[in-house]
């Protein structure tokens, strides 16, 4: 058990998605059970602080944003509060898509996907409260890195799809320390937007895409036959710290694609 601060009592926050040139309107307010200051630093805004420099408030107090989504992309955005990495490894961190103004491609799933760590004293796989060690997150040591704020959280079906399917995954890193070196095991990433980058060239047939702490990332691709399809960090010791996750699609096999026994897991 850690004791984490959030947005909205999510790890990540609310996935926020706009348009390119929208007026946005975003009112932050902090509950008066808080003990600490908070803010919000949006990453896609333009102007001082990515909007923390006005909406810095104490427990009890709410701030009102006004933005104009200039530039289409995946952004995050966190707390940036002091001290800024505390309050990022306490799990205050999220996206906001602006999407271009004629939209995103259709596809048939989309899914919303942040890694992060945190810094325990206690060794990892220690029951109980785990108190915050600011030594280990100084020195880069997290105790656990994990998608979606937990062990095990992308993980019991709560990540399906089907056989056919074209699936979008928005990605981004909450780490205040770690690259993240994305990979869908048993996965071809049809096209990557690197670094998240709308309006570039997309990249096509890549196997692992990189995601700088503070950085995020779009991956599409179409399944072709049913089977675990497991997320992970390809620093792959991480994923005894936690990054991992399974995609269940469902479906027909294809045996043109794959001919093979399956149900064992992937010895990757």
């Amino acid at each position: 058990v850690f004791n984490y601060w959030t947005f909205d009592g999510k790890i990540p926050g609310p996935m926020l998605r706009v348009r390119e040139g929208d007026m946005v309107e975003l009112t932050l307010k902090n509950s008066i059970s808080s003990v600490h200051g908070h803010n919000i630093d949006l990453h896609a805004v333009t102007g001082p602080g990515g909007g923390a420099a006005v909406t810095d408030i104490g427990p009890g107090e709410s701030k009102t944003l006004k933005f104009k989504a200039l530039n289409p992309g995946l952004y995050v955005y966190h707390c940036a509060h002091p001290n800024v990495p505390a309050h990022m490894a306490h799990g205050m961190y999220g996206m906001i898509l602006v999407e271009p103004k004629e939209g995103l491609p259709k596809v048939d799933k989309e899914f919303y996907v942040m890694q992060g760590d945190f810094y325990a004293v206690d060794p990892i796989g220690a029951k109980g409260l785990q108190v915050f060690d600011a030594h280990r997150m100084l020195d880069g040591l997290p105790t656990y890195i994990v998608f979606n704020g937990k062990t095990n959280s992308l993980t019991g079906g709560n990540m399906k799809a089907k056989v056919g399917d074209k699936v979008r995954i928005y990605f981004g890193n909450g780490s205040v320390s770690q690259i993240s070196s994305f990979h869908v095991i048993g996965e071809i990433f049809d096209t990557v937007y690197p670094e998240a980058a709308i309006g570039s060239e997309p990249h096509k047939n890549i196997q692992t895409t990189t995601v700088p702490a503070g950085g995020a990332t779009i991956v599409e691709f179409g399944l072709e036959v049913p089977g675990n399809n497991i997320l992970v960090d390809h620093a792959l010791s991480r994923m005894d710290r936690g990054a991992w996750g399974v995609m269940k699609v469902e479906g027909e096999p294809n045996k043109e694609v794959y001919d093979g026994v399956t149900g064992k897991s992937s010895g990757h």
